[in-house]
């Protein structure tokens, strides 16, 4: 059942109408349920269970420029009402779930590229903008920001920024700190701050850079750019364990080859890699399954995944012969001769490791299907089941004995798979993907929080970064302290400085207990 809107809502949304000029303002249920959360798949549990927005916004504004953005926060600071910055609410954390009095700054109406300097390879672009139609106006003039998070479709620049997200072709292009030159970013006060690498606020802007909301809230960014690639080189190599492929990964960046992607799937990832390749092409012979056949499959799968730890240990029993091994796939974005060198360099460090050469159809069939992400729910939680990924990452010395940490703690709870799925020149992150099911959805809950909280703890067990992409959101703040120490209470201080009402995004990125502090 839907919670009703605060009292005083109506006269709440007539003073923020006059706030602005052209922003549009609403408080009508549809709308409010539309920004009560996020794809988080703990709320989707809580959702089945018939529990969804619970505690839906006050109102929800959509600004057209940074000045309305700043009225909105300055009339949000002399009430002290919460406010919470939306992308496009495609986060998988609980980044953005408001409390039932707050403000949902929407900001897709700044969704204008202001220019790009051909002479400098600089864009400056408003924060509101959808990934995908920022990409294809850099493409049209014959650009390209590097930037391919698999939610690109779905999901903002300001979102971007503010989840210090990486793109698949990190490997060439780097993160999104590494393409922010400079931002427009309103502070819990309403204060305007344009700040710039070369300007004397430059310390600011790797802090607010990944901030996820709590500081305030990112209004336009100048973004360095690049020609955008028009060829591209492939190779994929399948090496008998996870330890040779991430060394042969190691090898490769350490060396000074750049492949834009370079991930590495372990045995069972592996194994449903090369199903989904032959499900996908065209088989006329075959009739496609009924629906009957489907429904009888899931819940097959349903009570499989009752039984995770007994499929974990199949996994691990299973020879190689069955699973195949891990396999590697690697694309360039660069001149075809510059690409070319570097595919046989990588391939002569993949055949000392033992690697068989796959050719280029594994990493082709990655390219093809590189943005295939469904984010409505799941049939697997119509089904009664749930799945979720998690990410981490650590520094080359440290990064196998996560995967192995990390996976024996979720396996404990779920049936889990991994890849690897970033790489740079000191480390690499790992993208673990697991599911569940249980009786009913309290259980199933339960099963999903021990998961999570020991998953976490592994993590920082084991030395490793408890996020890479995806952001802290709600679902990793209570283990920051574990991982940062005492620089947590540090951004508290900075949240204090820059959002001293606390108004901006509460409970994500530093649990609340840390600001009452």
């Amino acid at each position: 059942m839907l919670n009703p809107a605060p009292p005083g809502t109506d006269s709440l949304t007539r003073d923020l109408m006059r706030a602005m000029q052209r922003g549009r303002v609403s408080s009508d249920d549809a709308d409010r349920v539309a920004y009560a959360r996020d794809l988080w798949p703990r709320q989707q549990i809580r959702t089945r269970a018939g529990e969804a927005a619970i505690a839906p916004p006050a109102v929800v504004v959509w600004p057209e420029r940074t000045e309305e953005v700043a009225s909105v926060v300055r009339f949000a600071y002399e009430r002290g009402l919460p406010i919470v910055p939306f992308g496009a609410g495609s986060g998988v954390c609980g980044g953005i779930l408001p409390t039932p009095d707050a403000i949902v700054l929407d900001l897709k109406r700044l969704r204008r590229l202001r220019y790009v300097d051909e002479a400098m390879l600089r864009a400056r672009v408003e924060a509101g903008i959808l990934g995908q139609h920022l990409e294809d106006e850099l493409d049209a003039r014959g650009y390209t920001l590097g930037h391919f998070p698999s939610s690109i479709y779905c999901s903002t620049l300001g979102g971007w920024i503010a989840g210090r997200s990486a793109g698949q072709c990190s490997g060439r292009y780097g993160k999104i700190e590494d393409m922010v030159l400079g931002l427009d970013f309103v502070d819990g006060t309403g204060r305007i701050h344009r700040i710039h690498r070369d300007g004397e606020d430059a310390a600011l802007l790797p802090l607010v850079i990944g901030s996820e909301g709590i500081l305030g809230v990112v209004t336009e960014a100048e973004l360095r750019i690049a020609p955008a690639a028009r060829e591209r080189v492939f190779a994929g190599f399948v090496f008998p364990d996870v330890s040779s492929g991430l060394d042969a990964i190691r090898r490769i960046y350490q060396s000074g080859l750049r492949p834009a992607v370079a991930r590495l799937y372990d045995p069972f990832d592996s194994f449903m890699k090369r199903r989904g390749s032959v499900k996908s092409k065209v088989r006329p012979d075959r009739p496609k399954p009924t629906s009957p056949a489907k429904a009888l499959g899931m819940k097959a799968l349903v009570a499989a995944l009752e039984h995770a730890q007994a499929l974990n240990r199949l996994v691990d029993l299973a020879p190689d012969r069955v699973l195949g091994g891990a396999t590697l796939v690697l694309v360039w974005e660069c001149d075809r001769e510059l690409g070319e060198v570097e595919r046989e360099e990588a391939k002569r460090i993949a055949l000392d490791l033992a690697a068989k050469d796959l050719g280029e159809e594994p990493a082709r069939h990655w390219l093809a299907h590189r943005h295939s992400v469904s984010y409505r729910q799941s049939p697997i939680f119509r089904a009664g089941a749930f799945s979720d990924t998690m990410e981490v990452s650590a520094r080359w010395s440290r990064l196998e004995a996560l995967y192995d940490a990390v996976r024996k703690a979720l396996g404990k709870h779920v049936f889990v798979m991994a890849h690897f799925s970033h790489a740079y020149p000191d480390g690499g992150s790992i993208y673990f993907t697991f599911a569940g099911a249980a009786k009913d959805d309290a259980e199933a809950m339960e099963i999903y929080d021990r998961a999570w909280a020991d998953a976490l703890a592994a993590a920082v067990d084991a030395g490793g970064s408890l996020s890479h992409h995806h952001g802290v959101g709600r679902s990793k703040a209570p283990f920051m302290r574990a991982e940062q120490g005492e620089a947590v209470g540090w951004v508290a201080d900075l949240k204090r400085t820059l959002d001293p009402k606390s108004l901006f995004n509460r409970g994500t990125l530093i649990p609340e207990e840390v600001l009452r502090g």
